[in-house]
């Protein structure tokens, strides 16, 4: 598991593609529509390289021995004064042929132990209610803030609540 600068991002968006496709296709809410084209999805992740390399966005990829990406996460960074404590944890995601052997948990656990370093002391996110994402924060101690009725669309276009997490970070 690596951290990418914005030429990585770049280099590897249709890569990063393939797996939020994989995502997108497997039914998880990270903010598109089913069928995702793979050309949209790496149009995406190439306009995340400009955010990396300005600094607002941190984004680790785990890579398996042939080169494939198999999961990501970010985190983004506030641009206000007042918020500079605290990411947004983001995209979160993992291939559905490398699920189940705790990689989710790795890049979880990558992106909190860089923002502790980093002097981040609050990391939030929100996920659908009901997901298998869920599970995973709960385990990981963050701290279930409240939930949001129809807040955005599946992959298939019906509208799902969302959950508000937080976790603080040691400082």
């Amino acid at each position: 598991m690596a951290r990418w600068n914005g030429a990585h991002v770049r280099a590897h968006a249709p890569q990063l593609a393939e797996l939020l496709a994989d995502t997108v296709d497997g039914g998880a809410s990270v903010g598109f529509l089913a069928p995702l084209a793979r050309a949209e999805a790496a149009a995406w992740w190439r306009e995340r390289a400009d955010a990396t390399a300005a600094g607002r966005l941190a984004v680790w990829a785990a890579v398996d021995d042939s080169g494939r990406v198999t999961g990501t996460v970010s985190l983004a960074h506030p641009d206000k004064p007042n918020s500079r404590h605290r990411a947004e944890l983001v995209k979160l995601m993992v291939h559905r042929t490398a699920r189940g052997r705790g990689l989710g948990r790795l890049l979880l656990a990558t992106a909190e132990e860089a923002a502790a370093a980093a002097g981040v002391t609050l990391l939030h996110l929100d996920t659908e209610t009901g997901s298998p994402a869920e599970h995973l924060y709960r385990a990981a101690g963050w701290t279930r803030a409240g939930v949001i009725p129809d807040y955005a669309l599946s992959p298939a276009g019906e509208l799902r609540p969302t959950t508000l997490y937080y976790k603080r970070l040691a400082e």
